[in-house]
């Protein structure tokens, strides 16, 4: 007998309050900070979803939340792996100053207690907080969700491809089986091939039950998808619906999700006091052909170009972010602490920080600029280099670099190759393909560069060669 969505949300001991239509008057809303909810998807490409790019199914719920906000263009990652890129949004802290790099597997301890989350940032202002999803910042008592500023979760501590059923080294994860985990217990001791098309649905459930419930008091929601990330999995409800294969089905899905979510903040009445944000973690996982994302950028996850680096965002915040606009500035998930902080009136963490508040430049505000004089990218343990703050140079250090040689196919890994790139200079606003290395055309500028590169190598990477 088929493992029905039923049997899932009885199993996982889901609890869903039913929708409820409740209108706050405006002056009331105003009265309370904003209420906050981020969408972070895994493994998504640039040009996954329209207005962005223009995939083959449709994806009607993020080209509205677009209509509705603004499309932030060139919006980054500090580190295109899991866990790394995880920690820098929840943090606001470089992965070089967390040490939280690439992908941590079962049992990792994850990003350290003393750099605090948002989810405790904001539960000091009187949020109450929530996250449901793929987690990835720790698997230890004192760096999962309950104890780091989450008074709800569910969802994977991992990534889905840890498990039993991996299809690159099956005997080495079967020794950890993947759980799912609600309020700090393990409510499934074993995920399936039978649970797996249910976790979209389990996270958009819950985080919708939790905006009920939570309409009237500020709230910090964070939904980090386990989709798009390989192995694809969709709920019987979207299941060749698409016309577009399997990864078609999976981007419709979360569409939908995005777009319960949506309706559930206009039916409660909270729209208006509403920050939305929506991105992802890392470019796509292109190894995998018909199961991956696409970018128009160069390379793709687990590199420091943008293909990897530069994710797609949207941000809503009706009344405050000017509605169907466009923004080309430069931005990175480190600022989303501070701003959301600023926002909320809520006290930074003790701990030292690299986000900056940017509200301004989210706002539009005339002659903002990005407070940053660059963002630094790395791949793993290795700093790559670094983009200025407004986003018109990036500057590679020597490096090297995966580059795929031959996609795979429905769920089956490609192969890679190794390639260098020596000391390169792009012009991003001409070239954002990082196509022609301008270096010698542009001495001054990258002597500058790599002077701010060389302090960033000393502060946070001083075993690394220069």
């Amino acid at each position: 007998m088929a493992y029905t969505r039923r049997d899932f949300l009885k199993t996982a001991a889901l609890s869903v309050a039913p929708m409820g239509l409740v209108g706050i008057c405006k002056g009331q809303r105003r009265e309370k900070p904003p209420n906050f909810v981020v969408i972070f998807l895994d493994d998504s490409g640039w040009g996954d979803f329209k207005p962005f790019g223009q995939p083959a199914y449709k994806t009607p719920n993020v080209a509205q939340l677009a209509a509705e906000g603004c499309r932030f263009n060139n919006f980054y990652v500090p580190q295109a792996i899991c866990s790394a890129s995880r920690s820098a949004l929840l943090s606001g802290c470089y992965p070089g100053r967390t040490k939280v790099f690439g992908a941590h597997g079962p049992n990792a301890r994850g990003l350290d207690p003393k750099y605090a989350t948002i989810g405790q940032v904001l539960k000091k202002r009187g949020y109450t907080t929530a996250v449901f999803g793929k987690w990835h910042i720790g698997d230890q008592p004192e760096t999962r969700p309950a104890a780091r500023g989450f008074d709800e979760s569910c969802g994977l501590m991992y990534s889905n491809d840890m498990w039993e059923f991996h299809p690159e080294n099956p005997e080495y994860w079967g020794r950890y089986p993947l759980k799912f985990w609600e309020n700090n217990k393990v409510t499934i001791e074993r995920v399936t091939k039978e649970h797996q098309p249910m976790l979209t649905t389990s996270y958009t459930e819950h985080a919708v039950a939790f905006i009920n419930r939570n309409k009237d008091k500020p709230f910090f929601v964070y939904v980090p998808h386990s989709m798009p990330h390989v192995p694809l999995f969709v709920s019987d409800k979207f299941k060749g619906k698409s016309g577009a294969g399997l990864y078609g089905d999976v981007m419709m899905e979360i569409d939908w999700s995005v777009g319960q979510i949506n309706k559930a903040l206009k039916d409660n009445g909270v729209e208006d006091n509403t920050m939305v944000i929506f991105t992802s973690d890392n470019g796509p996982w292109i190894s995998y052909g018909n199961h991956a994302g696409t970018t128009p950028y160069r390379e793709a996850k687990g590199t420091g170009f943008d293909g990897g680096t530069r994710s797609a965002c949207i941000m809503k915040y009706p009344g405050k972010i000017k509605a169907g606009t466009t923004s080309t500035q430069t931005l990175c998930t480190v600022d989303i602490l501070p701003t959301l902080a600023h926002l909320a009136g809520a006290e930074l963490p003790d701990n030292p920080i690299d986000g900056e508040n940017v509200w301004d430049i989210l706002i539009g505000k005339p002659g903002a600029k990005n407070p940053h004089k660059y963002y630094p990218f790395s791949t793993g343990k290795n700093f790559e280099g670094i983009i200025s703050g407004n986003g018109g140079y990036k500057l590679h250090l020597p490096h090297g670099y995966r580059t795929l040689v031959q996609p795979g196919n429905d769920g089956q890994a490609g192969k890679y190759k190794q390639a260098q790139i020596g000391l390169s200079l792009f012009d991003m606003k001409k070239d954002p393909y990082e196509t022609t290395n301008v270096l010698a055309e542009n001495p001054k500028i990258a002597a500058r560069l790599q002077k701010l590169a060389e302090r960033h190598r000393q502060r946070f990477y001083p075993n690394q060669n220069a």
